[in-house]
Order: C-alpha cells, then sequence, then structure tokens
C-alpha cells in the first residue's frame, strides 16, 4: 500500500520541484510547522522527486524509485522517527536494535499510510543517531544519491540527560557526504539546540484550505463520512489534515469540553473546582484533546454567527482566542491544572 498523495500545497511543491531538477535543493533542511500540517509527507515527496529516475521537477510516479519510495521500501530512503531506548547495554548492540525498532514502525505505516502521531514518550537515544551514522557512510544502493528523512527532531534531546544525540548529529550535518540529502522536521523548531539549527536550510509548511481537508477525507478514506461527521473534522484539523486523520470519536473530550464550559457558566467554585480535579502532569494526552474539543464547539458556535448577537459574538471570539493560547501553552513545558484554572478565570463571563 503506497503513500497517499500531497493535498493542498500545489505550490510548494512547484517551488521545491523547480530547486530538485536544478539540483539546488538544500543538502540539510529543516520543515517546519504545525502539527499535522504534512511536513514529513511534504519531505517524503522530495525525497521521491530527488530518487525519481526521470530526473523532472515532479516524482514521475511511475520509475522503480518513484514506486519504491512510494511504498517506503526504497533502499536509498531512510525514515527516521522517534522510538524507545533500546533495553540492551552493549553500544553495538543497542544500534541493532534502534534498526529494528525503525523498521517495525516502517512495517507498521507500509501497512497504515495513514498513521497516527508517534507517542509523546518516544525520542531519539544515542543509538538511534549512531544508527544514522552508519547509514550516511554507507553509498547509495540503487539511486543516485541516498535521501533521510528524520521526522519530529524537536525530540532529539528527550529521552536523553544531556545533548548528546544532538551533538552526534552535529557531525552529519557539518559536512554531510555528496550523495546524501538530509530532511529535518519539527512542530517546534525552538526546541533545537541551536547549533543544529544554524546548519539547516529552513522552510515553513503551512496550513491547506478546508477544501483541501475536505477533499482528503472525500478521496483517501476508506469508509464515507456522514455529512456532519466530515465537517466536524474539517473544523477540528484546522488546515492542517494530520489532526483531521486523528480525529476519530472523541465523545470522551467532548464531553469534557462541554462538562468544563457548564463548571465555568457556574462561577469561580464551579471551574476552580474542576481545575483541581486535573492531574498536574501530561500536558498531551486528554488534557490537550479536550482542549480541541473545546475550541471546535466555539469554532461550531462561531459558524452559526447569524444566532448570535453582537454582544455574543465578541464574548465568543474572544473565548475562542483564551483557549488557542492555552492550546499552544498545553504544547509546552505547563502545568495542566494552573493552565485550566486561568483559563477558567479568562472564560468566566464570556461563555
Amino acid at each position: 500500500m503506497g503513500m497517499r498523495p500531497v493535498y493542498g500545497h500545489d505550490d510548494l511543491l512547484n517551488r521545491l520541484g523547480g530547486s530538485i531538477a536544478t539540483g539546488r535543493f538544500p543538502q540539510v533542511s529543516l520543515f517546519t510547522g504545525p502539527r499535522g500540517a504534512g511536513k514529513q509527507r511534504v519531505a517524503l515527496w522530495v525525497a521521491q522527486g530527488l530518487l525519481c529516475e526521470a530526473g523532472g521537477e515532479k516524482p514521475c510516479g511511475a520509475c522503480r524509485s518513484c514506486r519504491q519510495a512510494a511504498e517506503l521500501i526504497h533502499p536509498d530512503l531512510h525514515w527516521f522517527v522517534p522510538i524507545p531506548r533500546p533495553k540492551v547495554a552493549d553500544a553495538k548492540k543497542q544500534i541493532d536494535a534502534a534498526q529494528e525498532l525503525l523498521a517495525g514502525i516502517m512495517a507498521e505505516r507500509r501497512a497504515e499510510p495513514l498513521y497516527s502521531p508517534a507517542d509523546g514518550m518516544l525520542g531519539y537515544p544515542i543509538a538511534a543517531i549512531r544508527l544514522l551514522h552508519r547509514v550516511v557512510a554507507v553509498s547509495p544502493f540503487s539511486a543516485r544519491c541516498k535521501v533521510i528523512v528524520l521526522g519530529d527532531a524537536e525530540r532529539l534531546v528527550i529521552q536523553e540527560a544531556s545533548p548528546e544525540a544532538a551533538n552526534a548529529l552535529l557531525k552529519v550535518l557539518e559536512e554531510p557526504p555528496a550523495d546524501t540529502t538530509i530532511i529535518l522536521t519539527a512542530e517546534r523548531p525552538d526546541r533545537l539546540l541551536p547549533t543544529v539549527r544554524s546548519r539547516l536550510v529552513p522552510l515553513g509548511i503551512r496550513r491547506v484550505s478546508d477544501e483541501a481537508v475536505e477533499s482528503f477525507l472525500r478521496v483517501e478514506l476508506k469508509t464515507e463520512l456522514a455529512p456532519d461527521e466530515l465537517q466536524r473534522r474539517v473544523f477540528l484539523a484546522e488546515g492542517c489534515i494530520g489532526r483531521a486523520l486523528s480525529a476519530e470519536d472523541d465523545a470522551e473530550p467532548a464531553q469534557a469540553a462541554s462538562r468544563f464550559l457548564d463548571a465555568v457558566r457556574s462561577g469561580a467554585g464551579g471551574w476552580a473546582r474542576r481545575a483541581f480535579r486535573q492531574p498536574p502532569w501530561a500536558a498531551r494526552g486528554a488534557f490537550s484533546s479536550m482542549l480541541d474539543a473545546l475550541a471546535l464547539s466555539l469554532r461550531s458556535q462561531l459558524a452559526t454567527e447569524g444566532n448570535l448577537s453582537r454582544g455574543d459574538l465578541r464574548r465568543t471570539v474572544e473565548a475562542l482566542k483564551k483557549v488557542e493560547e492555552t492550546r499552544t501553552a498545553a504544547r509546552g513545558n505547563v502545568n495542566p491544572q494552573l493552565a485550566l484554572a486561568v483559563l477558567g478565570q479568562q472564560l468566566e463571563g464570556l461563555t
């Protein structure tokens, strides 16, 4: 099963295709953008173009290299993603274990190309970067070059007590072999070491239109979505197809969001009790999902603005702004309990 086509990034792909065809695509680059915007998918499109045997501005899609790249089986396309830390002591065995872990993840993505985001507890142990060194040192197997895509690069130091993994990566980025192109992707490039960022050519991957999200969902999902569910996913995606794919049945977050709004409307005692019950850890996961559902609820109200008075419209817009600020903070190092208490205070009188 091959990777799904890229939707909504036509202008970007045209620019990238021109740089590939003229040999101007940088050897080391950093694709940045919001979660689910398609950073890794665009990176794989670039990899397919670099490996394509036709050598045009876009991957031809018909040659052996294009087909192998689309199916994630090209021997010169190497995709690195966050993995668990290998549980062996020997350094060489750690590298082998990292290779096996990555192979397992790639097998899963070949079986289901519409994959979920990497678990928040995974990262880049030093064994993964040593494996990268090993890959870089090997000559291309069948193409004129090899391409390495390193997704979620901001996690390079998550599992280590020191920036050892990121520093090891520096050695590769400073002088990559002439036959090697390396593309990193990151939602939060500010979390990369400055010494790493300084060696990369940045490229922003922007959100796509709601029409592109809807077209992807209609064409690429195996099951047909009911009109209400389709519209809900488009709203929740906010121009990021990956978010639409992860917006499965989220009745529980929606119920949590509804209960929080009820608590806010009951006054300070209500939202304070709700905030106190929020676990003060794990800002991602259920807490972020509740905020997503809360933002969706407010945006849905704005979509029917004809039913709102001018004052209600202003208050709903302000409430949505406060929720969005909290959602952004939740992606960083924030205490969910405190964040929810502040949000409750801000929303009082707005909902």
